[in-house]
């Protein structure tokens, strides 16, 4: 089994594995309109539980989906039955799944598996499918342990636009990153962090062969080819801390350890006062010295 994956059909074939947990995690954009539980009433693979982004992010912060405290995940996963010793496959229609899959981590459970190719493949082989309400799983044993050296904040983004000290990856569309399309999040600019490299999580799905995840070799070159200096720390960042996951989850299977994901990403940096931004829009960079804590 790959360190970070499974196949489609190995979780057909597992599915009535005990101590196997999965859950689907489809999520929307908030100007999308639509919500991933309806999805997953409608569909989803048979035995799987519902995990709602927004009940495990935190809810008292003023910046979208940050990752909550301890006690409030343990909760969480708690209440999906999930153990300390489960083997989670985490799926979605698109790339949450693999947000799900670095909080587990940061949170201590290694497993956590994200299945390939996730929903679309899935249902693009005919497997089964259920639909409505899943049963009420009996509580879980789930443990939180925060793991150290995983979580960027402001000041680290900060530090590496600034000074080098790490190179920063954004994982939007080049639209987004540049600023020509809306950041997605109502009342929130466009643009980026100054010095950050653009590396689109898209490049990373091979939509001819169902949308899995292209290979460790593939996901290298392209990493590369965007202008990613692997022998040096690296912080990923997003929208909002999502899709910069699937960059953590690329360098994690590259076997590049020394990276770390800005979870306030740049819904929390366009909002905070002073902070240096780049975008289509601007005439030049805003270069304020300081920002606001």
């Amino acid at each position: 089994m790959d360190a970070q994956l499974v196949s489609t059909s190995w979780l057909a074939a597992h599915l009535d594995t005990p101590g196997l947990v999965v859950l689907d995690c489809g999520w929307y954009l908030p100007d999308s309109g639509k919500k991933g539980v309806d999805d997953f009433l409608a569909g989803h693979i048979p035995g799987a539980r519902y995990l709602d982004l927004e009940q495990v992010s935190d809810p008292d912060s003023p910046y979208v989906n940050m990752r909550p405290s301890a006690s409030r995940f343990e909760s969480c996963m708690r209440a999906l039955g999930i153990d300390k010793d489960s083997l989670v496959v985490v799926y979605d229609a698109g790339y949450v799944s693999a947000r799900i899959w670095w909080m587990l981590r940061t949170f201590g459970h290694e497993g956590v598996r994200i299945l390939d190719g996730g929903w679309r493949k899935w249902k693009a082989e005919g497997r089964p499918v259920e639909a409505g309400p899943a049963a009420p799983p009996a509580p879980g044993d789930f443990v939180a342990s925060p793991q150290a050296g995983k979580v960027a904040v402001w000041q680290d983004a900060l530090a590496a636009s600034r000074d080098g000290t790490a190179t920063l990856v954004d994982a939007r569309t080049a639209e987004r990153f540049t600023g020509a399309m809306p950041s997605g999040y109502p009342g929130v600019p466009g643009g980026h962090i100054p010095d950050a490299l653009n590396a689109p999580w898209s490049r990373f799905m091979d939509p001819e062969r169902g949308h899995v995840f292209v290979n460790a070799e593939q996901a290298r070159d392209i990493l590369v080819a965007a202008g990613v200096d692997l022998d040096r720390p690296v912080i990923t960042t997003c929208g909002s801390g999502v899709t910069a996951a699937i960059l953590a989850l690329m360098l994690d299977r590259i076997d590049h350890a020394d990276h770390r994901l800005y979870d306030g990403s740049w819904h929390e940096w366009a909002q905070r006062d002073g902070l240096p931004r780049v975008s289509v829009t601007d005439s030049a960079p805003d270069t304020a010295p300081g920002a606001k804590a």
